[in-house]
Parts: C-alpha cells; sequence; structure tokens
C-alpha cells in the first residue's frame, strides 16, 4: 500500500509512475492511495503516457488542515484494514505521517517504509517550526522499518538532525526514463529560441526553496557577459507571477514555457542546465538532463553532488549567484568543455539512475519486509487467517 498526498508531475510522482508500471505484478499487489491528482482522469494517473490506477483519500493533502487531516486518518486506517497490506509505503512529509500513524491505529501489523525524497531541514522553516519537524519525524522514525533516502548526504543530514538510527537507512537512488531526445536545431525551432543563441535553462517548481530569484540574479550575471544569452523556465509554482514581473528589464532574453511534458526538448535545446536551489535530495532535473547530455552548473546542497560530478559531468559551487554565473560562462564559453562534460553526464546518469535498477532496489525492500512480516505472523498465529498465495501486498 503506497501512499502520497499529491500526485504531480514532480520526482516522487515520477518514481510511484515507474515504479508502478515495472512492479512483477504475480509477485506484488501494489496499490496507490492519494488524496490529489494533477493530470488524470477517474480513478487514474497520467505520467507521460503510463497511467497509474488510484484510491483516493479525501482529505489527505499538503497543507495542514486539522479535520481534513484527522478524516484522512481515519479513512487510510479503515482502506487498511480492508486492503491488509503486508506494507505501507509512505512518501513526502505529510502522507508520511497520516500513514504511518494509520499503519499503527489498524493493527494490520504492517511492516512501514517511508521515503525522504529530500527532507525540510534547510529552506522551509525556521527556529520554532524546525524543532517541531525535527521532533515530529524522531517519534515517526520509531513507527518505521525502514527509512529510505535519494541520497547517502540526504541520509547523513536526517541521522545529524538525530532523526531514525543508521540501522534503520536504505539509499535507493532515483530511477529515470527519458523519452526520444529531438535534436539541437529541431528542439530550438520546436520552443522559439535563436539556433545560434547560447542558452541556459530552469525546469522545476518556481518555489521559494527553489529560489528562482537567484537564477534571476545569476541570469543577470552572465547577460553582462554574454549579452546575447537566453534563458528558459520551464515550471510554474506560487512563484511564477512575481519571477515573470521581476525579469521585466531583461525580459527580451527569457523564455517562459510553463509546464511542459516534452521535457526532453528543453534539455535538447539547452547548453546549460541551471539549478540554483536552497535545498534539494537527488533532483530527477539533473538526472533527466545529464541523460540528455546537457552539463549542469548547481547549488551544492542535499545530494546534488551524488548526480552531478564536480569538474567531470558539471560545475558545482556555492549559493552565490556571481559564482553561478561564473560557472555558467565557463561552460557557455568553452564549447568543447560543455560537450565533454555533456557526454560524461550522459554515460554517468543512464548507468547509475536507470528505472529497472529502482525496480529491482525497490522489489529487493519489499520481499525482505514481506519475509519478515510473514515470519511475524506465523510466530503471532495469525498467518492462517492471511493468506495470499505467495503474493505480497
Amino acid at each position: 500500500m503506497e501512499i502520497i498526498a499529491r500526485m504531480n508531475v514532480g520526482g516522487p510522482a515520477t518514481q510511484i509512475a515507474g515504479l508502478s508500471e515495472r512492479l512483477d505484478r504475480e509477485e506484488f499487489d501494489h496499490r496507490l492511495y492519494t488524496g490529489h491528482v494533477d493530470a488524470g482522469e477517474g480513478d487514474h494517473f497520467d505520467l507521460k503516457g503510463t497511467k497509474v490506477q488510484i484510491h483516493s483519500i479525501p482529505g489527505l493533502g499538503r497543507s495542514l488542515r486539522p479535520l481534513d487531516d484527522y478524516r484522512a486518518l481515519i479513512r487510510l486506517a479503515a482502506a487498511m484494514r480492508s486492503f491488509r497490506p503486508h506494507i505501507v509505503h509512505t512518501r513526502t512529509a505529510k502522507a508520511g505521517a497520516l500513514g504511518r500513524v494509520a499503519a499503527v491505529l489498524s493493527g494490520v501489523g504492517a511492516a512501514r517504509i517511508h521515503v525522504f525524497h529530500g527532507h525540510l531541514l534547510n529552506g522551509y522553516f525556521s527556529g520554532s517550526k524546525r524543532s517541531v519537524y525535527i521532533r515530529s519525524e524522531r517519534i515517526l522514525a520509531r513507527m518505521s522499518d525502514r527509512l529510505v533516502t535519494v541520497g547517502s548526504q540526504v541520509r547523513d543530514e536526517l541521522l545529524d538532525a538525530g532523526i531514525g538510527r543508521p540501522g534503520q537507512y536504505v539509499v535507493i537512488p532515483p530511477g529515470v526514463r527519458i523519452g526520444p531526445l529531438p535534436d539541437r536545431a529541431a528542439a530550438r525551432l520546436t520552443l522559439g529560441i535563436p539556433l545560434d543563441a547560447p542558452v541556459v535553462a530552469y525546469v522545476g517548481r518556481l518555489t521559494q526553496v527553489k529560489r528562482p530569484d537567484r537564477f534571476v540574479a545569476t541570469a543577470h550575471a552572465v547577460l553582462r557577459r554574454l549579452s546575447d544569452c537566453r534563458f528558459v523556465v520551464c515550471g510554474g509554482g506560487e512563484l511564477g507571477e512575481q519571477v515573470e514581473r521581476s525579469v521585466e528589464p531583461i525580459r527580451h532574453a527569457f523564455h517562459f514555457l510553463g509546464w511542459r511534458k516534452d521535457v526532453e526538448t528543453v534539455y535538447s535545446a539547452a547548453d546549460v542546465i541551471l539549478l540554483t536551489s536552497d535545498n534539494e535530495g537527488t533532483p530527477l532535473t539533473l538526472i533527466e538532463a545529464g541523460m540528455a547530455g546537457t552539463p549542469a552548473v548547481s547549488t551544492r546542497v542535499g545530494s546534488v553532488a551524488e548526480v552531478v560530478k564536480d569538474g567531470q559531468t558539471g560545475l558545482l559551487t556555492g549559493t552565490d549567484a556571481d559564482e553561478l554565473a561564473e560557472c555558467t560562462v565557463r561552460l557557455l564559453s568553452d564549447p568543447e568543455l560543455a560537450h565533454r562534460m555533456g557526454g560524461a553526464a550522459r554515460d554517468w546518469t543512464r548507468s547509475s539512475f536507470d528505472l529497472e535498477r529502482l525496480v529491482t532496489d525497490t522489489e529487493a525492500l519489499y520481499r525482505l519486509l514481506g519475509d519478515r512480516h510473514r515470519d511475524r505472523l506465523v510466530t503471532t498465529g495469525t498467518h492462517r487467517d492471511r493468506k495470499y498465495g505467495g503474493m505480497t501486498k
């Protein structure tokens, strides 16, 4: 039983879609429970042609709404008693909290896995709110059999905050599948970008932790040295209008695309992918760009350094816009270096972040916890009530 508050075009939904499509259906009965779907129809979520069946939990959402949260908790516990899964697998903070508490309340005895696609330690809260978050995650960790992180650095930062024990953690990097890549000229014609201009792309949510304001500041610094550079923004979010207003003095250099399903077109059109975040897990944007052969410039946050090999597949730096601009200009001004790093990025990401590897790693974890679950049922004498013909639920 997999639980997430919201299915959208982000990294967690991408991972769920890949797993739902590729898990061995003869061995695993995998069901997804969610409160909100951004793209889909009826009881399905549609991501790049992959349709994922969903079970709706009204009230389950990202925002804190005590009455809705209580109702979602009760509905989740009831769904668990009906489905009686061997494993409850939660993703993102809100679903992780409600799902793990519901698993305890339901009494079904399921093993509990929570995935940290990143964390909220940096860039989200400060002061008392951060302390509440840490204390809550420490309590929830004691309700978990396994804590999964998308990178080693994310795991280490959580452990440093006293969340969970080392033996609970499993690192399972993302698995990504990228669509067909158009050639550079075709991609630029599709997006209306000059064929001969240097192009820098931003792909992702326009939200505070991603620091689109830092992307704009970096663009200003780059334009002072490369006046013909163009900046492509693919994505949306609560800061979208604010970002568009902020670039008015250099509006001619910006192309705002909104959300696009064909992100491969954006990567093919770009010379550099630029990430300016304050906090990240293992960003799919950088993995996808690498698979497309586009080198990256990024802040050195979260597990970014596990995706971008500094000096080999891209360049990492601090959070200063001038430093980001310097790295960006270096790649734009040296096509041979950019081409070499792009080729290395393609080889590295395709060998390390393949979707089949994600499925294999996840199935191995399910088997381990499923076997322990069945052993526990045998020990307590309840196994006869819960036979599923060898299938792990």
